[in-house]
């Protein structure tokens, strides 16, 4: 059985695009680097831009077995 973590990594702000750049991407690697190294698996993630396209969002989920 697996126990589930989702997490909410809010990225730089945006003013002509709603779109992840190259500096979101590196935040989004290292949450995921971060989190593997104790031993949590990347399930997924997607991208949320914010209705005003001013902030965005990546909302990542892992898991990791759970110890009986």
């Amino acid at each position: 059985m697996y126990i589930y973590k989702t997490e909410i990594l809010t990225v730089g702000t945006k003013w002509f695009s709603d779109k992840a750049n190259t500096k979101d991407i590196a935040l989004l690697d290292q949450l995921i680097n971060d989190k593997t190294a104790e031993g949590w698996e990347l399930v997924t993630y997607d991208y949320m831009a914010t209705s005003l396209q001013v902030k965005g969002a990546f909302v990542v989920t892992f898991r990791k077995q759970q110890n009986c």
